[in-house]
């Protein structure tokens, strides 16, 4: 039989879905993603195991999503920010509100940024989710003029995007703009991707103590450099 979207069953489902999730991001925040078990989970919102497992079919099908909310989590960060003026202190702004997000969540951070789980594969949607948190980046380069330096991964990308017809959706989508203008966005992103993962990365798992700087002081550094380099206004 068929369940209502809206019905109590439905509605009940959800809630259990998500009090499972919550308990699984709590279990993941006190002990990685080993420290992620069903059977604890069940217990705590007091479910039998067997009963558990018509929710989430295995725990990596609960991983999954918690990886997909992860991803949402960050979209929505960088989404909040206002980039209507563009330019370096939107750029500014769009890294250090990802920062923000990961320094607050590293347990979340780290499910998608760090060491692959051994035998999980990532679910489908994981790609369209990842391009989310990268959309806002793409509308500001979008104003760029790179230096000649960059035009090596300029010339690469530009082929990247007439080959790959979904790629260049996405960066219409949030630039309004093919061509030339196009191809310099996706680099601007691009670029700012290992930038950005490296230095939050780094703090996130510990390697910057004890070195007497501010993580964020050396993000706001490499985004001015970024900046320098397109020439944004």
């Amino acid at each position: 039989m068929t369940v209502r979207a809206n019905s109590p069953r439905a509605r009940y489902r959800e809630q259990t879905r998500s009090e499972i999730k919550d308990v699984a991001v709590r279990q993941l925040a006190a002990g990685g993603i080993e420290g992620v078990a069903l059977l604890r989970i069940a217990k705590e919102i007091g479910l039998s195991g067997p009963a558990l497992y018509r929710y989430f079919a295995s725990r990596d099908d609960l991983l999954a999503e918690l990886v997909l909310d992860a991803y949402e989590g960050a979209a929505a960060a960088v989404h909040a920010v206002d980039t209507e003026d563009g330019g370096r202190a939107a750029l500014h702004a769009l890294t250090h509100a990802y920062r923000e997000w990961a320094v607050a969540q590293p347990h979340l951070y780290l499910l998608i940024q760090g060491t692959p789980v051994a035998g999980f594969t990532a679910p489908t949607d994981t790609v369209l989710k990842a391009r989310s948190v990268l959309g806002p980046f793409l509308s500001v380069f979008a104003q760029g003029r790179p230096l000649v330096r960059v035009d090596p991964l300029v010339a690469q990308l530009r082929t990247w995007l007439r080959e790959e017809p979904e790629v260049a959706a996405w960066v219409e989508q949030w630039t309004g703009q093919t061509g030339t203008v196009a191809d310099v966005a996706l680099t601007g992103a691009v670029m700012t991707w290992p930038q950005m993962h490296g230095t939050v990365s780094l703090e996130i798992t510990g390697q910057f103590d004890g070195m007497g700087h501010d993580p964020a002081t050396m993000l706001d550094i490499q985004t001015a450099i970024l900046a320098d380099t397109f020439q944004l206004p």
